[in-house]
């Protein structure tokens, strides 16, 4: 009796031990002092982010292309005792970019995370009807800028022995919305872009993954879920009968750029409810 009663103590204790390391109880910060660029990262998706990483221990520079969002979040979140600092950052713009970078090396000595989250959708209707303007604009924003700002930090995160970075697409590369042609081709090629980093990227023990959000309610996703009959279009294609929340994303990207997903690269994740998802 006395060894049954020690094994099913040690089994006990061993299973709380699991069960506090899923639960995050066991590794409390896990970013610490790792240094986090998130772009676009003043409201919606992007916010819950910045916030999610400082939360877990991360420096975070948040980033945005008015002077005014940065600084209302960065307000917020230091307002919550998080270390946060911002810059503008008009992702398009190579000066741009170069600021963001270089503001995070200045003030913690470089660069471990990236998180790519800008993008635009300036069109809605028919693909045949898209000018050449609008293609340049949204491949330049959505996936150039992504590919650019990337080459940008690279050699910051080889000088610190690797880095990790997340790519933010949309359920919209596997699954596209009506109406968002080019907005769903673009971030499909960030589905490619992913895969392309990641290999090139591993000699520097740089990671690269990719987040793919369903739709959450964002001021971004506004047209999708303001219609109240397209809203419940795109949820009956669900299994989680809701429209998601920028919160639901924020978790799984700090997973991505912890350790504990350090065997993780070239992967996309797909947080949209249970939307299909597969090209």
């Amino acid at each position: 009796m006395l060894k049954v009663g020690l094994l099913l103590g040690a089994c006990a204790r061993s299973w709380k031990s699991v069960r506090m390391a899923s639960s995050g109880v066991a590794r409390r910060n896990p970013l610490a002092n790792k240094v986090a660029l998130v772009t676009a990262s003043t409201d919606g998706i992007g916010f819950a982010i910045a916030r999610r990483l400082a939360q877990d221990g991360a420096h975070v520079v948040v980033s945005s292309r008015k002077q005014q969002n940065v600084d209302r979040a960065v307000a917020t979140l230091q307002g919550e005792g998080l270390s946060v600092t911002g810059t503008v950052c008009h992702v398009g713009k190579a000066e741009d970019r170069e600021r963001l970078v270089a503001t995070a090396v200045k003030l913690h000595g470089g660069v471990d995370i990236l998180i790519s989250n800008a993008a635009v959708n300036p069109f809605i209707g028919s693909l045949m009807d898209v000018t050449e303007e609008v293609w340049d604009k949204m491949l330049d924003i959505n996936v150039k800028a992504t590919a650019l700002l990337t080459k940008a930090v690279v050699p910051e995160m080889a000088k610190r022995g690797g880095g990790s970075i997340v790519i933010v697409s949309s359920i919209a590369a596997y699954s596209p919305f009506p109406s968002l042609g080019p907005y769903n081709v673009s971030k499909t090629a960030l589905l490619g872009l992913t895969k392309n980093l990641a290999i090139e990227l591993a000699q520097w023990n740089i990671r690269v993954n990719c987040l793919v959000p369903g739709l959450i309610k964002t001021s971004f996703s506004r047209v999708l879920w303001e219609d109240q009959a397209r809203l419940e279009s795109i949820k009956a294609a669900m299994q989680i009968k809701r429209i998601g929340k920028p919160e639901d994303c924020a978790g799984t990207v700090s997973f991505l750029c912890s350790e504990d997903a350090n065997y993780i690269t070239g992967e996309t994740v797909v947080v949209a409810g249970g939307a299909p998802s597969h090209l």
